[in-house]
């Protein structure tokens, strides 16, 4: 029987996805639940494991290359002698890669249509990491960046973790790929620090040495593009509001050198607010309002290389401060290695997106598919203001401007979101460490 090999979905917004690496090459076994290729999608580069045994007969969509899909990407053979009759079936099809010689085959063999599971997130700089290896990583406390693997395709094993943590001897290299060195990660416009810190200077970009040039999208730029088109067809309106943030700031003081960050902090604010406001954590669906069971909240991250993506804190408003700091720096970590799932990246109620680092006043963000709200957070700065006596004073101000689907939200439900939220930062920001 001669197996189809098709493109999986790894995401719910992929239509299409590149292929990084072949770990198995046309001609090898296949054992069922072997990873076979690590493909990329528009969030994150995925092993995918074959659900069947048998033969990579012929790859059809080699390195490098783009399906679409549901597109067959290779053929596996469950028998040697049928590698023959899956390479003519192959041949046709649009960039096939030769197969060694196999043995003598039928004339046919019935053909099914088998799909891929999908395994683990990759590591960054394209390096295949298996599952176990990747478990004792984290059990041995190995950076996966500092191993060269020594298995096909320069996977990395366990035997290459074991070795790294000095558990065992590291296993010969078998058939190395030089592997390019990914560029250092560029600050995330939402990773902001406290709005009372100051503010540091943005990586300059090197565009002396794009000058002329055309660049390719990539996977997440292209994902990004198709999103964007998408909610710029929702009808939208935006609010903007002033919070006072110096109690927010002297209880960051406070508690930062516990772990909490003012991402944390904000998102917990926000959380917390729309717990009475479950309209602006809703979302339209056709003819109807969908309200969500669960509060998370997404935070837009720049990625390298372009494109963003936006890990959630899920359950935002049941987490306490400290294990909604904990989550969000691992989630930052591993959105710029690319290995978050799906999940943690799909799930989000609503989101925040912070550019107050960059000394951004004020700015508007375009509102996600599937969400209902999107809060704009700009920087927070000493402002000379007036009491209601009209006596003078300075006090650290940040400007915040919402963003709604105005098929199920108005201004006014935007507008009593904003003031709740702002009464929170200004009077009761103790309240977020409870």
């Amino acid at each position: 029987m001669i197996r189809e090999v098709f493109m999986p979905a790894l995401s719910s917004t992929m239509t299409e996805g590149k292929i990084v690496s072949w770990v198995k090459s046309a001609g090898d076994k296949v054992e069922k639940g072997e990873t076979v290729v690590v493909v990329e999608s528009d969030k994150a580069d995925m092993d995918v494991e074959s659900f069947y045994e048998g033969y990579l007969a012929i790859i059809i969509v080699p390195a490098g290359e783009v399906a679409p899909v549901g597109a067959a990407i290779a053929l596996v053979a469950e028998t040697e002698a049928e590698i023959a009759t899956a390479q003519q079936q192959g041949a046709g099809a649009p960039s096939a890669a030769a197969a060694p010689a196999p043995s003598p085959a039928p004339a046919s063999a019935p053909t099914t249509s088998v799909g891929l599971q999908q395994n683990v997130s990759r590591q960054n700089g394209r390096s295949v990491v298996s599952p176990r290896a990747r478990k004792l990583a984290k059990e041995f406390k190995v950076d996966l960046n500092s191993i060269k693997g020594s298995g096909p395709n320069g996977r990395i094993v366990a035997e290459d973790v074991e070795a790294a943590a000095g558990k065992a001897q590291p296993a010969p290299v078998q058939q190395p790929v030089t592997v390019p060195a990914a560029p250092a990660p560029a600050p995330a416009a939402p990773a902001a620090p406290a709005p009372a810190a100051a503010k540091p200077a943005p990586t300059p970009v090197p565009a002396v040495a794009l000058s002329g040039q055309t660049v390719p999208m990539n996977a997440l730029q292209n994902a990004v593009v198709r999103n964007m088109e998408a909610s710029l067809s929702v009808p939208s309106f935006r609010v903007g509001y002033t919070i006072t943030t110096d109690n927010l700031d002297k209880l960051y003081k406070q508690i930062k050198s516990k772990g909490v960050t003012m991402t944390a902090m904000l998102a917990k604010a926000v959380a917390v607010t729309l717990q009475k406001h479950p309209l602006l954590n809703a979302s339209y669906v056709e003819s109807a309002i969908q309200y969500r069971a669960d509060i998370n909240v997404a935070v837009a991250v720049a990625m390298d290389g372009g494109g963003l993506i936006t890990p959630v804190l899920q359950n935002a408003d049941r987490l306490d401060i400290y294990s909604l700091s904990r989550t969000w720096k691992d989630l930052v970590d591993r959105a710029r290695t690319k290995q978050l799932k799906p999940d943690e990246y799909s799930r989000g109620t609503f989101t925040l997106s912070n550019l107050g680092m960059f000394g951004v006043d004020k700015f508007d963000a375009i509102l996600p598919p599937n969400q209902g709200s999107i809060l704009a957070i700009g920087s927070s700065r000493p402002q000379v203001v007036a009491n209601e006596d009209g006596l003078m004073g300075v006090k650290r101000q940040m400007q915040v401007n919402i963003t709604c689907d105005h098929r199920i939200i108005y201004g006014a439900d935007a507008a009593s979101f904003l003031q709740d939220l702002a009464k929170l930062i200004e009077t009761n920001p103790q309240s977020l460490t409870l």
